[in-house]
């Protein structure tokens, strides 16, 4: 006998039916029934990049910081690690630096918040933009789910905008603009990744940048930058970020180090100079995000941070140093990939089967000619060997219904291939015939 449930699902928020919720757990439970497959799911860093790292050393160095950058003496450098913190962050001033440095984004350390990775980021800054549900949030199709979910969390009502290859199709935004005003809303914020986009692997061209910034500022929209793999670039093909172009402050731009670090750290930071008119005189849009943190995680690790800081002094301050053996190594990976695609599935060999060459990042994405669903993908699993991403939890259209998503940042060489040459076979078999 079956005991009553205690609650009912109808009862519950309604973000927890949204399949996009489930879409990385569900990948997670294929994989640990499948321990001997070969998986092209997860976006995970090679793990390579954490063997031997000395997170003692890196603390030790950041404690240095403190006490000749900050003026502490050694005891209140080390209770600084062991308190709760500021909940804008600890290591503003070397993310400043690094990103004016690295990056060409001039800010203040106090336009800057340290957030529990990159989610957090979106979270409080969709918190904070979003005042009721006459403002919509544009979102490149395909998307990258965790914006959309918390989007989905916060109750704020999303549309979709076409990527292609050159990214953001910045005229379907206008016309999305449009058609928001036309039923008495507004697009308040457009989330954008213009550098190797997750799944598209899209790349703007440094036009699109432009004309983006240019709708967004006769829109009054907010750009919501996510600059996650912009550092796969090769350092000769690197295009400026948005916000490195921003004049008029109309982006907010997310950053993570958990690819160009290490996710455990689960460290990220939003810049948000914009400024916030009060009765008691203008602060940044930064010192809002963290005064919503308080109420959600309240500061971020000052261990995680303390490490990540030691990471960013062993550097030289330099995002671009920290990322550069990564980098190498996923332009790399990147290469075996589309080059065994190119070996076992060239363009016509199978019928409605083709797939896209990014010039960067970690994903490829494969057309089929049929549902890629999560039967298909059991298929593929239990007699294959074989794992991959459906791309339709990535899309509110139904334009990722017959695509699938390859992730080659995990993986070694052999391992590309052999994998490349299962899927070849399965959708031989299963897909294409």
């Amino acid at each position: 006998m079956t005991a009553a449930p205690d609650l009912r699902a109808a009862d519950l928020h309604g973000s927890l039916q949204d399949p996009v919720l489930g879409a990385i757990g569900f990948l997670n439970e294929v994989m640990a029934r499948h321990p001997d497959a070969i998986s092209f799911a997860p976006g995970a860093p090679h793990p390579d990049f954490v063997r031997g790292l000395d997170l003692r050393d890196l603390t030790d160095r950041f404690l240095a910081h403190l006490r000749t950058a900050h003026g502490l003496d050694t005891s209140r450098a080390e209770r600084v690690l062991y308190e709760y913190g500021p909940a804008q962050g600890l290591i503003n001033d070397l993310v400043a630096e690094a990103l004016r440095t690295d990056q060409g984004i001039h800010v203040a350390p106090d336009d800057i918040v340290i957030t529990v990775g990159a989610q957090e980021a979106m979270f409080l800054t969709l918190r904070a933009l979003y005042r009721d549900s006459e403002d919509v949030l544009a979102v490149a199709d395909p998307c990258f789910p965790g914006i959309v979910g918390a989007a989905r969390l916060l109750d704020i009502p999303v549309t979709d905008v076409r990527e292609g290859h050159a990214g953001l199709d910045v005229d379907h935004l206008a016309a999305r603009c449009r058609q928001a005003r036309a039923e008495g809303r507004r697009v308040r914020a457009c989330y954008v990744a213009p550098d190797f986009s997750n799944p598209g692997g899209a790349r703007m061209p440094l036009a699109a940048r432009q004309a983006l910034l240019d709708l967004a500022d006769r829109e009054d929209l907010l750009l919501v930058e996510d600059n996650a793999y912009a550092f796969t670039a090769a350092e000769d093909d690197s295009l400026p970020g948005l916000k490195a172009l921003d004049a008029r402050r109309r982006v907010v731009h997310l950053g993570t180090f958990a690819k160009v670090g290490f996710p455990g750290a689960r460290v990220g930071y939003a810049v948000a100079d914009q400024r916030v008119g009060r009765a008691g005189g203008d602060r940044s849009l930064a010192r809002e995000l963290a005064d919503l943190k308080t109420m959600v995680t309240v500061n971020t690790s000052p261990l995680a941070q303390a490490v990540v800081g030691g990471l960013l002094l062993e550097h030289g301050r330099s995002l671009r140093a920290l990322a550069r053996r990564k980098a190498e190594r996923y332009r790399s990976n990147l290469a075996h990939l589309t080059g065994a695609l190119e070996r076992h599935l060239p363009p016509g060999t199978l019928p409605g089967v083709s797939w896209h060459r990014p010039a960067g990042g970690f994903f490829t994405r494969v057309d089929l000619p049929v549902p890629a669903d999560h039967a298909l993908l059991e298929v593929s699993a239990d007699r294959y060997g074989v794992l991959w991403t459906p791309m339709r939890q990535f899309s509110l259209t139904d334009r990722g219904d017959r695509q699938i998503r390859l992730s080659c940042s995990y993986l070694e060489p052999d391992r590309i291939e052999t994998g490349v040459r299962r899927l070849a076979a399965f959708l031989t078999k299963e897909a294409a015939g």
